[in-house]
């Protein structure tokens, strides 16, 4: 598959999983519906003591956000500190992401995060706050099940 069509994918993909996160909003199962979720962040699910945070998605069978926390739990909510760089990024071969957190994104930049493997996308996370927001994953080569998306939660602590 050439550049241009993937990148012509992820922007589809974006699209879609954007409406996907909005619909999966409306239900109050999610961190961020809390009065204040910052208190929902420990020591085990923040990440990037050192100013750094790598974030690891995966397409196997589903989509997998996995922080590089001393937790490492699959799609949970993990926290950084304002001016904490994330990086997201694919161990998956293969495998193209988009991050989309709509129109108010907790870092220096407003664009959603695309990459893949051996293309990490990062920015300086700057707005504390509780963020929803959507992740999709493709596996290049694939037939059936190539594609996914999956919703989960970020927390920016000042």
């Amino acid at each position: 598959m050439n550049v241009t069509k993937t990148y012509a994918i992820l922007g589809l993909m974006a699209i879609v999983f954007t409406a996907g996160t909005l619909q999966a909003q409306k239900k109050n199962s999610y961190a961020c519906t809390e009065a204040n979720a910052a208190t929902q962040c420990t020591a085990e699910n923040t990440c990037g003591s050192n100013g750094a945070c790598t974030v690891d998605i995966r397409k196997d069978v589903s989509i997998t956000v996995t922080p590089n926390t001393s937790h490492k739990k699959k799609n949970e909510l993990f926290c950084v500190k304002a001016g904490t760089q994330v990086t997201f990024d694919s161990s998956s071969k293969n495998t193209g992401f988009v991050v989309d957190f709509g129109p108010n994104s907790p870092f220096d930049k407003d664009d959603s995060f695309i990459g893949g493997n051996k293309k990490p996308d990062s920015a300086t996370a700057k707005n504390p706050g509780c963020y929803r927001y959507s992740v999709g994953a493709c596996v290049s080569g694939g037939v059936n099940g190539m594609c996914g998306s999956q919703a989960a939660e970020l927390v920016v602590t000042k």
